[in-house]
């Protein structure tokens, strides 16, 4: 199938989000829509088909989609969301990947999990224990996984909310992340400290494009030494709720 991203409109209570490791500051509801869509546009002009989850205006947090589930290979694993409020998040989500022609399954109680605290990279999965995610969720997923070949790895998150607020991946394999926040660098085979927070996010859209946040520059320029097209969006009050690039699309590529 070609490659192609679910993604889901902000809610009007999109201010009203959960706030656990950051001061709140005030989110322009009608500057996020306008940033919202300009990530959309972004993913369309690389190449990439949407598809968007029916919204669910009373979840704040709802646009944050990515946190709703985990797809390796032709198995989407829902999330059961850490935080209660997100939990009615999930069952859209499933419905719309499943129209994808993707195989479910779901975390079930007294598991835990959030789509952000999973690293795919190849066949290898980190997964981020904290605040999020327990241990049980990440056994459930491990068993949904590891018959299909994935390694899954846990390894601690305790500086941030999600294990992707502190480090993804470039196209290589090599993890980056903004090292204060990264709990431990050597748990991962290959570490690049990045100069910015808003750095350690990036989305791989092909041929060696990074989508990432206007609010990184230097990593940007870092990036584009190293032979990548950084793809930039503004996604400022997205940031404002501990979102990043990631957070806002599942990526669906088989």
């Amino acid at each position: 199938m070609p490659s192609a991203a679910l993604v889901r409109r902000p809610s009007p209570r999109l201010a009203e989000g959960l706030v656990t490791h950051i001061e709140r500051h005030p989110v322009d509801l009608e500057l996020a829509s306008r940033q919202w869509q300009q990530y959309v546009d972004a993913l369309h002009e690389t190449g990439w088909a949407t598809v968007e989850v029916p919204p669910i205006d009373e979840c704040p947090d709802s646009v944050f989609v990515e946190d709703t589930m985990v797809v390796y290979g032709d198995l989407a694993v829902i999330a059961r969301a850490g935080a209660n409020e997100r939990r009615a998040e999930a069952a859209a989500a499933a419905e719309t990947v499943a129209a994808q022609g993707y195989r479910v399954e779901h975390i079930t109680a007294p598991g835990t999990l959030d789509g952000g605290d999973v690293l795919k990279i190849d066949d290898m999965i980190y997964v981020g224990q904290g605040g999020r995610t327990n241990a049980a969720g990440i056994e459930q997923l491990r068993a949904a996984f590891t018959p299909l070949g994935a390694d899954v790895r846990a390894v601690p998150v305790r500086k941030v909310l999600h294990l992707k607020s502190a480090v993804t991946a470039l196209p290589d394999g090599t993890v980056i992340g903004y090292e204060p926040l990264v709990d431990d660098p050597a748990a991962f085979d290959r570490f690049l400290s990045v100069p910015e927070e808003a750095g350690a996010h990036v989305v791989l859209l092909g041929k060696d494009r990074l989508l990432m946040a206007a609010s990184a520059p230097r990593s940007a320029e870092l990036f584009h030494g190293l032979g990548y097209a950084p793809v930039v969006v503004d996604i400022s009050e997205f940031e404002k709720l501990e979102g990043c690039v990631t957070c806002l699309s599942v990526r669906l590529r088989r």
